[in-house]
């Protein structure tokens, strides 16, 4: 048991780091994988790929709590409920339809189909020269959206669309299109990146009681062991993602996307090539 908790703990600072970097997060668990298996049941296995996430998501709640909470129980010179937040969340759970949908209807066909490392290689390669050409479009233009209330629900509703790119394929990576979707109509790094954040909170919630639902109906029951892994994967990913939100919002405000384009296109490579080498299977 000792040994599969040392490994959670890494694939922990794995989530943590991969989860707001637009270098996907799933692929990196998928690639990880290949590299120290889990001594665990598939079953259990694609469970915690995506429940590890809720970690990083509530890193997420507590450094956003003021921009995301919208009910004021302290202050009474303030309104009860914050109109602008309740309309932000309204925005949020617009560009979620459509990733959620196909992740309610397809989630078992892709998973079966599209989890495997060649398709996560393909997708970094294809995202990273995206975010190459797009931030090279971006040097002659001007972002329209420099605040959250300056998004309208169209735009929300398009960025969402990208979002769905990311729950068809892994390693295309959610905050990856999402903030590519941003950029290509207009918002600014900065906010792009923040919205990316929010609407991670909706949907991955969503996804993990969708995983745990479906592994209690088939019957199963989370051993002690199981258990454990989860948590402390979980805890890690959520101290980790607090460094790496942190970071990036600091990055973004000087640099560009560009590294990290270049980035999953190395990586890209390198694994289609350790493919093709027998060094790893599909």
């Amino acid at each position: 048991m000792l040994i599969e908790i040392l490994k959670s703990v890494l694939y922990g600072i794995v989530e943590g780091i991969t989860e707001w970097l637009p270098v996907s997060s799933t692929g990196h668990m998928i690639l990880f994988e290949e590299i120290l298996p889990m001594n665990v049941s598939e079953d259990f296995w694609n469970v915690f790929l995506v429940v590890i996430q809720l970690g990083a998501i509530l890193a997420v709640v507590l450094l956003y709590w003021n921009k995301i909470f919208p009910f004021n129980f302290k202050n009474k010179n303030r309104p009860f409920v914050r109109y602008d937040i309740m309309n932000l969340w309204g925005k949020i759970l617009v560009a979620c339809v459509p990733a959620a949908i196909v992740g309610i209807v397809f989630d078992d066909i892709l998973e079966k189909y599209l989890y495997n490392s060649m398709v996560v290689a393909t997708m970094l390669v294809l995202v990273g020269i995206a975010f190459l050409i797009i931030e090279n479009k971006n040097k002659t233009q001007y972002a329209r959206v420099h605040k959250l209330n300056e998004l309208t629900y169209l735009d929300s509703f398009k960025i969402g669309l990208f979002q769905l790119i990311a729950a068809i394929f892994p390693g295309t990576s959610r905050s990856g299109a999402t903030i590519l979707g941003g950029l290509m109509i207009g918002v600014s790094r900065t906010i792009a990146a923040e919205f990316t954040f929010f609407l991670a909170i909706p949907v991955m919630f969503g996804a993990s009681l969708l995983k745990i639902l479906k592994f209690l109906k088939a019957g199963y029951v989370f051993t002690s062991m199981e258990i454990g892994i989860l948590l402390v994967g979980m805890l890690v990913a959520f101290i980790v993602s607090i460094i790496v939100i942190r970071f990036l919002m600091g990055y973004i405000k000087k640099h560009d996307f560009k590294v990290f384009g270049y980035y999953r296109i190395v990586l890209g490579i390198i694994v289609i090539a350790s493919f093709f080498a027998g060094i790893i299977s599909i």
